[in-house]
């Protein structure tokens, strides 16, 4: 059943889920949100399973109108949601109306919003996902990005929407996204391309994001990473998270879209749980980071899904 339409179509907004896990083997981009975590705890808000799809909004956000009732939850970058003019709160499941405008302003604190509506997001599933992926022109609406005039469905939600209205995420559990932190990161499956004073140094050194970056990579401007030998390699796996180091030195942090194979020399890949706050950083902000053991990045995931399982205790 439609649900809302979209008058305008912000910068960059795509329907998006927790990605299609099941085919990289066959070169097949996981896509997904790029902050996975702002989408997981959107969905739970509105007693959606996790991995339902939602709205991802970059930057600068649409405006929709609701043709009908229902519950929402914005979570992620605050673009200053507003319904009918009036501001919102985030981290919140909140009741929509038919006839409400939502509206979107540019991101304050953050890059990419989430809205979750009770029921999740109805599109085709294509390869196990409804995940948009743009450079292939398949997935979420059309394979495209949001535009004037769609009007997007939503599946009949499980749960009654009285249950699920007023769910909040605790101030101390919200993730801080205006926090200046490092992204930390496990060697990669290179790093004997690099001098072992060089990968140290690189936890030194200060970045900044590209304009030229988006959701297939990060590009980053700093000092020069020099290596051994030639920076080429036969191609082989990437996964996101992956810092690719090429000719010139200039690393790339490969991200939500990326491909399934690359021959550069990879330094690191940041771990799974400093990705969501890599993609909350907008182009022209420094970034800095940040090496740790492998043992380390298992025990900060085990960590995040104890945070998301009391999430939801605390909101049943």
């Amino acid at each position: 059943m439609e649900f809302l339409v979209v008058k305008k179509s912000g910068m960059l907004t795509t329907i998006q889920d927790t990605g299609r896990m099941s085919y990289q083997k066959y070169g097949i981009s996981s896509c997904g949100a790029m902050d996975s975590l702002s989408l997981r705890l959107a969905n739970i808000l509105v007693g959606n399973d996790e991995g339902e799809a939602a709205i991802e909004i970059t930057l600068m956000g649409p405006v929709l109108q609701f043709i009908q009732d229902g519950v929402i939850a914005i979570t992620g970058a605050n673009l200053t949601p507003k319904i009918n003019g009036k501001e919102v709160p985030l981290w919140r499941s909140i009741s929509i109306f038919e006839g409400d405008v939502l509206s979107f302003g540019m991101a304050k604190e953050g890059c990419r919003s989430y809205l979750a509506i009770a029921g999740g997001i109805n599109v085709p599933i294509v390869m196990g996902s409804r995940s948009t992926f743009i450079r292939g022109d398949f997935g979420g609406f059309e394979g495209r990005a949001l535009k004037a005039g769609d009007a997007i469905s939503v599946k009949e939600s499980g749960q009654h929407l009285d249950s699920v209205l007023g769910r909040v995420i605790p101030p101390k559990y919200t993730p801080n996204y205006g926090e200046k932190r490092k992204i930390r990161f496990v060697l990669g499956p290179q790093a004997n391309s690099f001098a072992a004073e060089v990968i140290h140094q690189f936890s030194s050194d200060i970045y900044e994001i590209l304009s030229e970056s988006d959701r297939m990579g990060y590009r980053l401007k700093g000092p020069k990473i020099p290596h051994e030998s030639a920076p080429d390699i036969i191609s082989d796996y990437i996964t996101a998270g992956s810092i690719q180091v090429p000719g010139n030195g200039q690393p790339i942090v490969l991200m939500a879209d990326c491909q399934m194979t690359g021959g550069y020399t990879k330094i690191g890949v940041v771990i799974g749980v400093d990705i969501p706050y890599l993609a909350q950083q907008k182009p022209g902000e420094l970034i800095q980071f940040e090496r740790v053991e492998i043992n380390e990045a298992q025990l900060l995931w085990k960590k995040q899904e104890q945070f998301l399982s009391t999430i939801k205790m605390y909101n049943k």
